[in-house]
């Protein structure tokens, strides 16, 4: 066995994390005595720690701050999240730190500043996408990592069935007896929210196809995810020599622009064209919008918690949670049957 070295201030436990070839949280888990870690990896971790004269303190384990990546921290989805997230922190002692990723100034001072200097101790990803150079810096960091409201492969995640809610929307509208059906959707090359954007077009389309109705492209207009897109969607969508008699959009704050555009044009929703939206965002019933509800918040909370179990080192080491929450109709005066 090598005799110890003198421990210089700068050991931390991602050194031991490293000098083992484990992730922190396992480094925690090991000198804990936690059940859910192999004897051989214990074993491992016990020997880095020895032979960088790691000294496991109060302070080492404790864990400072959780940095919360979010696209678009003043959209209705993103606000819910980073809310409830500084809740469930706020009472385990811990602080929120958010990053806006959603500007380009933003996602490079994280990742050419933040991220290489390991200052978080763990991340909170909100509905956000990254390129294949941005995910190996995320590993790279070796903290643990959860996932709100998208998608990220091998790591934990909580969410919706995106395709099957875009689904149900449009066959809400085919219920209803609408065989021309158009959709509002997200940007679909954005650098951000691309599995999301494709989960619910992929609903969409399935839902057509099982109902047997054409795919007009001339009817699917992509614009930004807030209201000022759907005005710009429906402004293009009325350029066009026929309209559907509904519309499916990706999220409400589009929805209500694009019910605006349409009744300043004095086309009657529901009586000309119905149109059914996305969330069950605040000012939805303002609009009197049919929509798909989902459970922001309970989204949020269950990612803090399986965040939290990996910081204490109580998350099974094999399981990765992949975790969806149900999703439903609400219907208001936005849809109806199409005329005549």
């Amino acid at each position: 066995m090598m005799a110890p070295t003198a421990q210089p201030a700068s050991v931390t436990i991602r050194d031991v994390a490293r000098r083992a070839g484990v992730s922190a949280a396992t480094v925690s888990r090991s000198l804990r005595g936690m059940s859910n870690v192999s004897l051989e990896t214990r074993d491992r971790v016990l020997q880095a720690a020895n032979d960088l004269a790691y000294v496991r303190t109060r302070a080492a384990d404790s864990i400072r701050s959780v940095g919360v990546l979010a696209r678009y921290p003043a959209h209705w989805f993103h606000a819910h999240v980073i809310n409830a997230v500084e809740r469930v922190l706020r009472g385990s002692n811990r602080s929120l730190v958010l990053h806006n990723i959603g500007e380009p100034e933003g996602r490079r001072y994280f990742f050419e500043q933040v991220a290489p200097r390991h200052r978080l101790d763990a991340i909170m990803v909100v509905s956000s996408s990254f390129t294949v150079a941005e995910q190996e810096a995320l590993e790279k960091l070796e903290v643990p990592i959860c996932v709100v409201g998208g998608y990220l492969p091998g790591l934990p995640r909580v969410g919706i069935d995106d395709q099957a809610s875009a689904a149900m929307a449009v066959q809400h509208l085919v219920g209803l007896g609408h065989r021309e059906i158009g959709l509002i959707s997200f940007e679909p090359h954005s650098a951000v929210g691309v599995e999301t954007t494709n989960a619910r077009r992929s609903g969409f389309e399935k839902a057509l196809a099982t109902a047997e109705l054409e795919r007009r492209p001339d009817w699917i207009v992509a614009a930004a995810s807030d209201v000022n897109g759907g005005i710009r969607a429906a402004e293009r969508l009325l350029t066009q020599p026929q309209l559907p008699t509904a519309l499916f959009a990706m999220s409400d704050e589009m929805a209500l622009g694009v019910l605006q555009t349409l009744r300043r044009a004095g086309i009657r929703v529901p009586g000309q064209l119905s149109l059914i939206g996305f969330d069950d965002h605040e000012m939805a019933p303002c609009g009197d919008l049919t929509t798909i509800s989902q459970p922001v918040g309970l989204q949020a909370e269950l990612a803090t918690r399986i965040l939290l179990e990996e910081l204490e080192g109580l998350a099974s080491t094999t399981v990765i949670p992949d975790i969806d929450v149900p999703t439903r109709l609400v219907v208001r005066g936005t849809t109806g049957p199409p005329p005549a």
